[in-house]
């Protein structure tokens, strides 16, 4: 079984979703599909099918959390140091063509959100980060094409 690195606060995160979905999307599910139920005829039931879709989901959710949060292994980034690029660091870029400054902390797939500035470990920018110190100059194959980056700071915490 292949483990998954997340961070205290991300594991934290799946396990609060995982309990909300269990106890309160679950019931409150049952709850509407039994009530579409007494409408009658299920084969014309818009409000029974919408019900038993999103059971579906929410149930297929259920076991993807479980899956995640029994293969965690959490890493607590406020006891990591170190100069060079690791899961839990805090990074900060200057893509070489714009002279743009980016900060993005590496974290595990389960966690990534460009949009909060956490990158996943298994990205090509987080694999191409690794190991890697300040000053040095990384290039990545993007969707969009080849991009280089100075590395400014590391730092964690």
């Amino acid at each position: 079984m292949q483990t998954l690195p997340i961070t205290t606060e991300g594991f934290e995160k799946l396990q609060r979703e995982l309990r909300h979905l269990k106890t309160v999307e679950r019931p409150t599910i049952i709850k509407a599909i039994s009530e579409a139920r007494e409408h009658g005829d299920l084969s014309e039931n818009a409000e029974y099918h919408a019900a038993r879709e999103r059971q579906s989901f929410i149930e297929g959710r259920i076991n993807e959390l479980e899956d995640v949060t029994a293969r965690a292994e959490v890493i607590d980034i406020s006891k990591m140091s170190g100069t060079s690029a690791k899961f839990g660091a805090q990074v900060t870029l200057m893509d070489e063509d714009t002279e743009v400054e980016v900060s993005y902390r590496i974290v595990g797939p389960m966690e990534a959100d460009l949009r909060h500035g956490s990158i996943s470990i298994t990205s090509p920018l987080g694999r191409s980060l690794i190991g890697k110190h300040a000053g040095e100059t990384i290039e990545v194959i993007t969707p969009g094409g080849s991009k280089s980056y100075e590395i400014m700071d590391i730092s964690f915490g």
